[in-house]
């Protein structure tokens, strides 16, 4: 049935894209399309949007020009987007906290899930909850026993406060129960060194963050928070699978355009993206960099983030979980 599933989604993404195809003839970009990331210059969505762009380009008759617009957690390239024209040529390419879950945790003039018309989930980092060695579990459900029996003394990394990797564990301890301490670094890098030392524990962040340290033995894979295995690390279990049904979170990337922007518009950059994904590049990219390809359909990814929101809404509120 899972087989049967991912085939029918990819089948579903690849006929909307050749319906479009032959509609574009009478749907075009009159200028370059402005793709704003709301991080820093040379981050992941931006380099992400570099690799599809070899392909998106071609199709689209158009340059993607990428533009770096950092500030407030992402928030101020997402309003910029939000407000600009809703004519196709000013998109964004966000991740999982623009779109889900700062609304919930920060104050905001704006609500992404009514400002922003999605396109496409273009990219997916599956979290893995990794430990270090001298925690006594190399399960999932041996480290939950482990922190129960230690409350308050382990402690979970995050790159940042509000990021999904937080709310995630945050989420988990309201699921299992444990009293486990947050501790908050200035991005994944210091984290991981925290976690080779085990000044923290457990630190959920994706494979390509953590180097060669698991291949060494430096670290261990308790569990994935997917829904379904990753081709990566297909011995280690989801965290569903471990006992907690229905858990999944990942930190993704995703293209969306002003509300209110055509639909035709919106159809043909879907399909340029679902044709980009498929290229060989992407995926062999793709791999490297520890990333899935996701295959969801325009509706599909919209229908998403209406779930995910309602998901993270909760665990924000079970928590009173705010951002200053």
């Amino acid at each position: 049935m899972r087989r049967f599933t991912r085939r029918t989604a990819l089948g579903t993404v690849l006929l909307a894209a050749a319906t479009v195809r032959r509609a574009d003839a009478a749907v075009q970009f009159g200028r370059p399309i402005r793709v704003v990331s709301p991080y820093a210059a040379g981050g992941v969505g931006e380099n992400i949007m570099h690799l599809l762009a070899v392909s998106m380009e071609p199709q689209l008759g158009q340059k993607l020009i990428l533009e770096a617009r950092p500030g407030a957690s992402g928030n101020l390239g997402t309003e910029e987007v939000a407000h600009a024209a809703p004519d196709g040529e000013t998109v964004l390419i966000g991740a999982t906290n623009n779109f889900v879950i700062n609304q919930f945790v920060m104050k905001m003039t704006f609500d992404p899930l009514t400002a922003l018309a999605p396109i496409a989930k273009v990219a997916e980092v599956p979290l893995v909850l990794f430990s270090n060695p001298a925690v006594p579990a190399r399960t999932l459900a041996e480290f939950i026993a482990y922190a129960k029996a230690n409350p308050g003394k382990v402690n979970y990394g995050v790159p940042s406060l509000g990021t999904v990797n937080h709310l995630m564990m945050e989420r988990l301890k309201q699921t299992t129960g444990t009293n486990i301490t947050c501790i908050p670094y200035r991005g994944s890098p210091p984290a991981v060194l925290a976690l080779l030392k085990n000044e923290i524990q457990v630190f959920p962040i994706g494979l390509a963050a953590v180097g060669t340290s698991l291949r060494d033995g430096k670290l261990t894979a308790l569990a994935v928070a997917t829904r379904e295995r990753v081709p990566m690390l297909p011995e280690v279990p989801t965290i569903a699978e471990s006992g907690y049904p229905g858990f999944a979170a990942s930190n993704w990337f995703g293209l969306a355009a002003p509300a209110g922007t055509p639909d035709p518009l919106l159809d043909l950059l879907s399909a340029s993206v679902a044709r980009a994904q498929q290229t060989d590049l992407v995926k062999e990219r793709f791999t490297k960099l520890g990333m899935l390809v996701p295959q969801l359909s325009r509706a599909q990814f919209a229908a998403s983030l209406k779930t995910e929101a309602a998901f993270w809404r909760e665990t924000v509120q079970r928590g009173k979980i705010a951002i200053e």
